[in-house]
């Protein structure tokens, strides 16, 4: 495992992208855009999931592929939970113009309707759609403010989530931030990962995220929650790709991306 007090994995270097990479194609490109945002652009359908790309309230390691201001128009944007490095309020007062609506789990939704913008609010379980796109919520378990009297309330499971998309190109497993769960290993096989790649408690773990890519021993990781924010000292954030090299089945299919760099779904 590398040694994280001396040193941190680092992505290729960050390829910024504009208002180019949102227009009709004929396929469905995936950008990371670091830490755990994700642009899906589907046949012209554009989403995000969990963008945070100003603002950041931590040191960063890397470049932000893209900023609101060069966003033209997203269809909608899915939250997973509210976490600071998930939920940007820069963000969503940047592109009050340019985002048609936010889904997120009830209480994420309420927080977005709060600030008069459009959130559509989802049970665990619950379906919807976006242009070209099909989304399923899933269960995550990431509640460990409920162990920080300073946020005041009790998380509940149905407070965050994950996504399961499905495009015309093949789908994609978004777990959010998650313990390990059962259900997570007893999927329809998805035809990539975006990788929860983090060995702190309250993420999968280095263990079941090996086991997990196992599971599915054809899907592309993509690996996301590393070589985003300068913190060595902090596991939740230091995992390292190469260590999975020797883990998985068809080690080819990790995909160490750069942030920004476009990835196509489905095409082998």
């Amino acid at each position: 495992m590398t040694n994280q007090k001396q040193k941190q994995a680092r992505p290729p270097a960050t390829q910024f992208y504009g208002a180019e990479a949102f227009g009709a194609i004929d396929k469905t490109e995936l950008r990371w855009l670091g830490n755990s945002g994700l642009h899906i652009n589907s046949h012209g359908t554009n989403i995000m999931i969990d963008p945070v790309v100003e603002d950041f309230d931590m040191p960063l390691l890397i470049d932000m592929p893209i900023t609101s201001d060069k966003i033209p128009h997203l269809d909608a944007v899915l939250i997973t939970h509210d976490d600071n490095d998930h939920f940007s309020q820069t963000f969503r007062a940047n592109t009050k113009e340019t985002v048609d609506i936010y889904h997120a789990p009830h209480f994420v939704a309420g927080l977005i309707q709060a600030e008069g913008l459009e959130a559509q609010g989802h049970d665990i379980g619950s379906d919807f759609t976006v242009g070209n796109i099909d989304v399923e919520v899933t269960r995550a378990w990431h509640n460990w403010k409920s162990d920080n009297p300073k946020y005041g309330r009790k998380y509940a499971v149905e407070d965050l989530c994950g996504f399961y998309i499905r495009t015309v190109d093949g789908s994609i497993y978004v777990p959010g931030d998650s313990k390990a769960l059962p259900e997570q290993y007893e999927m329809e096989a998805p035809d990539a990962i975006f990788f929860d790649w983090s060995d702190n408690f309250w993420h999968i773990g280095f263990l079941n995220a090996v086991r997990l890519a196992n599971a599915y021993p054809n899907a592309d990781l993509i690996c996301q929650h590393w070589g985003t924010v300068d913190a060595p000292d902090m596991n939740t954030f230091n995992m390292d790709p190469a260590d999975l090299y020797d883990k998985v089945i068809h080690p080819e299919r990790i995909r160490v991306l750069a942030p920004g760099q476009a990835f196509t779904l489905g095409r082998k």
